[in-house]
């Protein structure tokens, strides 16, 4: 991976996809023109292609440069000496409160496989396999320690993805609750489902 850091080799390029991720999480990916990132950024079109060859270019970039971070960070924390049950709702916590920082890179990482080459297919696909075994791991662990009840935890994984990702679509701060408020609700929706009683 390129360093993209502040004082890097790479600080151009960095530029370009901090300002690419505001525009088309704002504008989306086909509101959004290689020209209008270029007259954001100061630059020309031509530092665009030669650093990313082609907006599809651009918007790879932006999944693997988006996805190690946020995977790095849930790693992390699937990685503490916890509970079971602790660690689970520590990472779920860690998660959503993603929503604040990288709400722009959300939106990207849910663009329709149309807007999206082969190549950007393959690594949104490969991102969204790596956080559904993380969660598949921290719930075979809490049903190994008697907490989980459902045979399959795949589909427990599933679903409990299926509300992250709807919380990082809809929320918007400033509202009547703070994140750290909402967060705990939808965790505790999240937790009662998934150890609710043996049928």
């Amino acid at each position: 991976m390129p360093d993209y850091s502040p004082g890097g080799r790479n600080e151009t390029p960095q530029k370009l996809i901090d300002v690419a991720i505001e525009l088309f999480g704002s504008n989306g990916f086909k509101g959004t023109s290689i020209r209008d990132i270029a007259k954001l950024t100061g630059m020309t079109i031509s530092n665009i292609y030669y650093y990313f060859g082609n907006k599809d270019g651009l918007l790879l970039a932006i999944l693997e440069y988006s996805s190690k971070r946020l995977l790095e960070k849930l790693h992390d924390v699937a990685a503490r000496d916890l509970e079971p049950l602790d660690r689970l709702s520590e990472l779920i916590r860690t998660h959503l409160s993603l929503v604040e920082v990288h709400k722009k890179e959300a939106r990207i990482f849910f663009l329709d496989e149309e807007h999206l080459s082969p190549e950007g297919i393959k690594v949104n696909k490969e991102f969204q396999l790596q956080i559904l075994n993380l969660y598949r791991n921290e719930l075979e662990n809490l049903k190994s320690a008697g907490y989980i009840h459902y045979e399959h935890i795949t589909i427990l994984a599933f679903n409990i993805l299926g509300v992250i990702n709807w919380h990082l679509r809809w929320y918007i701060p400033g509202g009547k609750m703070t994140l750290e408020e909402t967060n705990e609700e939808v965790l505790a929706f999240i937790l009662r489902g998934a150890l609710a009683p043996p049928r």
